[in-house]
């Protein structure tokens, strides 16, 4: 049956808004009454931008001074008022501070785990199946003002991050955005939480576009980010100041060799990189009862992990109590070239790392930026000191001093622990202002960066999922749904194909006419020969129609025979698919994972793969494309909550793995 449109009418100023009225078989809620508004008064997008980013970059601006008050608050509150009343009970005392800060945690998980949520890597995966609490955001601020003020070992940004995002995410809630969208106002919300985070806008909005966004981004998507981050950056100027986070001395290479010592150091911190990354991983696994030895932790009520986590932090911090908090005291101290015993940095190195750990796997809230700086600089500071001591008075005195292989350090380790090396370039230089270092800066995160995502790719640390903003390690995604499925599953067994002997004009009449990007070349056995697309045809008809224009305006005819020109390849009225066709298809198999052929798509940016079987690569099965692709991991994620309410068949998993 033929389903004929009506006959639209003429424009009419008393035509009803092109909304469909809503059958009301409930109350409205809040979210509707929004898009309701949005709906019946639209508003240009350049207003939508202007307005989303003065709500989520001023509303996080106001959530993190309050976050960073209240830190400082507890901070006050426990180490002066409550270490005062402890401390003539003895030193010993110091390490109650944590376990309490431990317990009150525990409490907020144990009394409210739905306002904790999935983390962070949970919001970045999210395709809007997570309801979000408006309280949420503010169980974040709370809980990570009270690990921090009492002494975690771990950073403001992770919080400061979390805060951003979740305020992004309620507003396109509310207003019931597409997916992409969604991930939009997540990333800008990112990015004004960690511009007021660390008052580094700069650092944020990089964060945003090489993280939550990465190629997704676009035009629209930008302006929303720098927006966002430009409000939130101004609020926070107008509370703590313009002043940068460490007033330091200007630090520069002394020499060009010295770029070898930087590269050296680059390597080091990919060493400490890995090192951080995977303790951090082995204590998360430890309290979930992952680890066969330590079963038992896992075993333990969530009440009390965060205070076992606490506990050890502050015995820790009885032979080293710098390594309480954020740590920025202490980094100020290195990065300004005061002496620090060589052997009081390596104890610093290692205890920091083994107290980050503690506090992020058992619980406490915080994020890993400001830990991995510290162990960034402890790392500088020792290698810049060993440089000092070994090399012969004469070459040592054209090197730059401890300090500045501390600072390059810190961006070291930070770029290759978060897997974000732009990030780590811009934080570093608007935490520092100190441009003059940047090249060798960038030189030493490149190379650890590299590292490390070399080592990734090894079995040996296979698993090691290296975190992006310390809430939780494991960043899952599309591509991890996406393993569990076959192409077999959402392959489209209807396609276009083309006989090999049609012209280059008559294939692309078809595929105009049947509105297809990409044909398959078949022979006269229905065998698979090669691929089209529309850019070979236009590619072929343009280079023709030019060749016709140079034969009527070339005089000379020596060196080009027009009869020649006529039997040309770029004749596209004599040319077949046959002679033009990509024979040298890349393909995919029914039983393997739609994430390898998502991959081999993404790595030559094709549209379209045929799918062709295991025994015969020349017999098409059905083709895969973009479109179905990018809604297989929402089929995925609705049948597995399907399955909690009926019997349904699942989706194919795949039985083998091909290049």
């Amino acid at each position: 049956m033929t389903i004929t449109s009506p006959t639209p009418n003429p424009p009419s100023s008393d035509l009803p808004p092109k909304v469909l009225p809503l059958e009301v078989t409930r109350p409205p809620t809040f979210s509707d009454r929004l898009t309701s508004l949005l709906n019946r008064r639209p508003l240009p997008p350049e207003s939508l931008v202007l307005l989303a980013a003065f709500f989520i970059g001023g509303g996080t601006g106001l959530a993190i001074a309050a976050f960073r008050y209240l830190t400082w608050a507890i901070q006050d509150f426990s180490f002066e008022f409550l270490m005062g009343l402890l401390f003539p009970l003895g030193g010993w005392t110091l390490a109650l501070i944590p376990t309490l800060g431990g317990l009150l945690v525990g409490v907020l998980r144990w009394r409210s785990p739905f306002l904790f949520g999935q983390g962070w890597s949970a919001l970045l995966s999210d395709s809007r199946d997570q309801t979000i609490s408006p309280l949420r955001p503010l169980m974040k601020l709370v809980s990570a003002a009270l690990s921090l003020g009492t002494g975690a070992s771990l950073g403001t940004e992770g919080p400061s991050v979390e805060i951003g995002a979740n305020i992004g995410v309620l507003l396109g809630q509310g207003f019931q955005v597409a997916k992409e969208r969604y991930r939009l106002l997540l990333g800008a919300g990112a990015a004004a939480g960690l511009a007021a985070g660390f008052n580094a806008p700069i650092a944020g909005v990089f964060f945003a576009m090489e993280v939550v966004l990465g190629p997704t981004s676009t035009t629209q998507g930008a302006s929303l980010i720098l927006l966002s981050a430009v409000v939130s950056g101004l609020i926070a100027r107008a509370v703590f100041g313009v002043q940068a986070e460490f007033d330091l001395p200007t630090y520069q290479m002394a020499s060009n060799w010295e770029w070898v010592c930087y590269l050296g150091l680059g390597v080091m911190a990919s060493a400490v990189s890995l090192a951080y990354t995977q303790a951090i991983r082995f204590c998360q696994r430890s309290f979930q009862g992952d680890i066969p030895a330590l079963a038992r932790l896992g075993q333990i009520p969530t009440l009390w992990k965060p205070v076992i986590g606490g506990a050890g932090v502050g015995l820790l911090a009885l032979g080293v109590p710098q390594i309480l908090g954020v740590g920025y005291s202490t980094l100020d101290v290195i990065l300004k070239g005061e002496v620090f015993p060589l052997g009081m940095l390596v104890l610093l190195l290692g205890t920091k790392l083994i107290a980050t750990a503690l506090s992020l796997g058992s619980g406490l809230v915080g994020g890993i930026f400001a830990p991995s700086m510290f162990l960034g600089a402890c790392l500088g500071g020792i290698y810049g000191t060993v440089l000092n001591t070994v090399l012969p008075p004469g070459i040592a005195d054209g090197i730059a001093p401890p300090a500045a292989y501390a600072m390059v350090g810190m961006a070291a380790v930070l770029g290759s622990s978060a897997r974000a090396p732009l990030t780590a370039i811009l934080l570093l230089f608007e935490l520092t202002r100190n441009y003059l270092i940047i090249l060798p800066l960038m030189a030493a995160v490149g190379v650890s960066v590299w590292i490390v995502e070399r080592m990734q790719a090894m079995p040996a640390v296979q698993a090691l999922a290296l975190p992006q903003m310390g809430v939780n390690l494991r960043k899952a995604d599309d591509h991890d749904l996406l393993q569990q499925v076959q192409v077999a599953a959402v392959m489209n067994p209807t396609y276009l194909a083309l006989p090999a002997t049609l012209t280059i004009a008559e294939a692309g009449q078809n595929m105009v006419k049947s509105k297809q990007f990409t044909a398959l070349v078949v022979d006269e056995a229905q065998q698979l020969i090669g691929v089209f697309s529309l850019a070979d045809v236009n590619r072929h008809l343009k280079a023709a129609e030019n060749g016709a224009l140079e034969n009527r305006a070339s005089e000379d005819r020596d060196k080009l025979n027009p009869d020649k020109f006529r039997s040309n390849k770029l004749n596209p009225e004599q040319l077949t698919l046959r002679d033009i066709c990509t024979t040298e298809v890349l393909c995919a198999y029914p039983d393997e994972a739609i994430a390898q052929a998502m991959d081999r798509m993404s790595a030559r940016g094709l549209h379209l793969l045929p799918v062709v079987a295991t025994d015969n690569l020349r017999q098409v099965l059905g083709v895969i494309e973009q479109h179905q692709i990018a809604h297989a991991a929402a089929w995925v994620n609705t049948q597995s909550l399907l399955a909690h309410h009926s019997s349904l068949e699942k989706l194919p998993t795949p039985s083998r793995s091909n290049p």
